[in-house]
């Protein structure tokens, strides 16, 4: 009679199990997120007066340094003729040149933030460097400026979008887009329009309205300086909507007649929004903490 052997069991024995689950590491103290290094941006409360004021402290930068400025309005006019001419001659055209206006448009108000920059600490602006101001920050600022293109070019699909559907009969001429938009025929149309291009626009304000000054006064990434952009408009909604609308305005008003007034309210603009960057928000240098305190929590 042959003795015959069991078969090995496959399911290994209770105690080897446990055995294994005792060699998994455990952590006996939790995880502790270590502290944030470098400063830290800080949102400000601010007041219904505050873009009074910045503009007023614009105002004093650019009669400080009116050949500055002036040098500076006179692009930003140039600018606006040459967008102009091109949507009355070739209005196909129009959203290539305001992206090529949006590529040159934040470099130029660099220099204006420079030269507030410098009169905030104590030392003398002069035109070269705020000429060259952006060389240092070229990588974000082409980061940002390039968000900022795409956001546009977004911006400007959806506003195709909405005169396909409103203008099934092909696209309207100059002209026809400017009866469009003040025939009272077309409220729908004008309505959505608006509707469109003001979601867009309050996108874009949020993400620039500080975004470049806190690039070049602590050379931020793009992502870093478009978040706590937009953390500001969160901060102070209201604030910002009526520096918004302030904006909105004054251009406004500079375009009439042919655009002159941008000669002035461009740099003026330029300069009160540093002074807007510099009231809404503050800087907290990150404090290490005590030896005692870290062997604690680790």
């Amino acid at each position: 009679m042959t003795s015959s052997t069991p078969p090995p069991d496959s399911n290994p024995p209770p105690a080897a199990a446990s055995q294994s689950v005792d060699a998994l590491p455990v952590m006996d103290k939790p995880y502790v997120l270590p502290p944030p290094v470098g400063p830290q941006a800080l949102m400000v409360s601010l007041a219904p007066l505050d873009p009074f004021r910045w503009l007023r402290a614009g105002g004093r930068d650019l009669v400080a340094h009116l050949g500055i400025g002036l040098f500076y309005g006179l692009c930003f006019w140039l600018m606006a003729i040459t967008l102009a001419a091109v949507f009355r001659a070739k209005p196909e055209y129009t959203l290539s040149m305001a992206s090529g206006c949006l590529l040159v448009g934040p470099f130029l108000a660099m220099g204006l933030y420079e030269v507030s920059r410098r009169r905030e600490q104590g030392l003398r602006p002069d035109f070269s460097s705020s000429l060259t101001c952006w060389n240092a920050h070229l990588r974000s600022m082409g980061m940002l400026v390039l968000v900022l293109i795409v956001l546009e070019l977004i911006w400007g699909r959806a506003s195709l979008v909405v005169f396909a559907v409103f203008f099934n009969t092909g696209m309207p001429s100059t002209t026809g887009v400017i009866n469009a938009v003040f025939n009272p025929d077309n409220w729908e149309f004008v309505v959505v329009y608006l509707a469109v291009g003001g979601a867009f626009a309050g996108l874009v304000f949020s993400t620039a309205v500080v975004s470049i000054p806190m690039i070049l006064d602590r050379d931020t990434d793009a992502i870093t300086a478009a978040i706590n952009s937009i953390r500001v408009v969160f901060a102070n909604p209201g604030v910002m909507l009526l520096w918004g609308v302030l904006i909105t305005a004054l251009i406004t008003l500079a375009l009439l007649p042919w655009g002159l007034g941008l000669i002035v309210i461009g740099p003026l603009l330029g300069h009160a929004s540093w002074h807007a960057y510099r009231g809404a928000v503050r800087w907290q240098e990150a404090v290490a903490e005590p030896e005692a305190d870290a062997n604690l929590k680790t």
